[in-house]
């Protein structure tokens, strides 16, 4: 097997100038690995490209900065319960998050947020939107950055979806807009919610399989500590458990923020930043074939009267929940190929079945005298 370097994705790193850095596509017997990430969200774009159709996405990358040796957040004075945008405590970190910040500046991808998040010890960082594949790499290779340069700084960065119970997890929601040349497909001036029925038709898809998309948006264990907490110390888990969608309201799956676009809140860290695009894609092209209807949006407070709304489905309850529900689905097996969707659950189950294996302090508190 071979990995190939796309010389398109080229980064020299900012920080260590004399190194460079390229994503690669596996190749065996002269063809593209069929369950190489890269690859599989290639096969992606071809299908979108056939049909006409650019997608173009933005992702939001949450991570906390950790003491080295990964135990607790690296800042002793963050301890706000409700911390987010402190600036004292982003300027604590200052040093880390401007270095991470100048590097994306230097590489031209205009990042334009920085700020503390929600939980203590938590950070998120914002740049523009791009062609699917663009954003796929730069998610690979910022997520190498940040780690990198946190560890410069004696520090040590995380993207783990829930490494803390009682804060608020690592989400990474994706923006995303359906192009045709320079005109957004998605928008649509005369909705009230400025989403065209094709966007509505591309959220269609990813409703109707969300479950089997947790398998490869929550791809962890630890992912269903994010999507089905409880309560945090700030009030709010900023992470859905009901498929549903809304306009510019954070408590759903799904929201529609503004005109042409709309924010997919389901992904976590732990997320392959390829295949992440690649679930988007095929589920909301099944949408747009298929054309499926949405159903009604919802405008409620999902955390306060979810328990009101009775026809939702409710996302997977742990990883091997996800596993089930993504083997059982015959629209992503179509799109991505039984060699993937084997190769991919195989490789999930060792997973979950070395966690099984795990004896906790829970179990021991609970039933060591039964």
């Amino acid at each position: 097997m071979f990995a190939i370097p796309d010389p398109d994705s080229l980064i020299q790193l900012p920080w260590k100038p004399e190194v460079a850095w390229l994503a690669a596509d596996p190749v065996m017997d002269g063809k593209p690995v069929a369950h190489g990430p890269r690859n599989v969200l290639k096969a992606q774009i071809a299908a979108a490209a056939e049909l006409g159709y650019q997608m173009k996405s933005g992702v939001e990358c949450e991570y906390f900065l950790l003491t080295a040796d990964g135990e607790a957040i690296s800042d002793v004075a963050d301890t706000q319960a409700k911390p987010c945008y402190d600036q004292q405590a982003l300027m604590r970190r200052y040093d880390v998050i401007t270095e991470i910040c100048d590097a994306m500046l230097e590489l031209g991808w205009n990042p334009y947020q920085n700020d503390h998040e929600d939980a203590n010890g938590q950070f998120e960082m914002n740049w523009d939107y791009a062609d699917s594949l663009i954003t796929a790499d730069r998610h690979a290779f910022f997520k190498f950055m940040t780690k990198s340069i946190a560890e410069k700084h004696g520090l040590r960065a995380t993207f783990m979806p829930k490494p803390f119970m009682a804060l608020t997890g690592n989400g990474c929601h994706a923006h995303v807009s359906m192009w045709q040349g320079e005109t957004n497909l998605f928008e649509d001036k005369d909705d009230e919610l400025g989403l065209s029925k094709l966007g509505y038709q591309f959220i269609a898809g990813l409703i109707h399989s969300a479950e089997a998309l947790a398998a490869i948006t929550n791809p962890t264990v630890n992912s269903y500590k994010r999507i089905n907490a409880p309560r945090t110390t700030s009030g709010a888990t900023w992470a859905p458990n009901s498929v549903t969608y809304t306009g510019n309201n954070r408590t759903h799956m799904i929201r529609i923020p503004d005109d042409g676009r709309f924010e997919f809140r389901l992904p976590d860290g732990a997320t392959n930043p390829y295949l992440l695009q690649a679930a988007l894609l095929a589920a909301g092209l099944d949408g747009i074939r298929n054309r499926r209807d949405p159903g009604k949006r919802l405008d409620i407070n999902m955390y306060t009267h979810g328990h009101t709304v009775k026809n939702a489905k409710k996302l997977p309850l742990n990883l091997l929940d996800a596993l089930r529900a993504f083997e059982r689905n015959v629209i992503l097996k179509d799109a991505f190929g039984a060699e993937f969707m084997t190769a991919y659950a195989r490789l999930k189950l060792v997973q979950w079945n070395d966690y099984t294996q795990h004896l906790s302090h829970w179990e021991r508190d609970h039933t060591l005298d039964c």
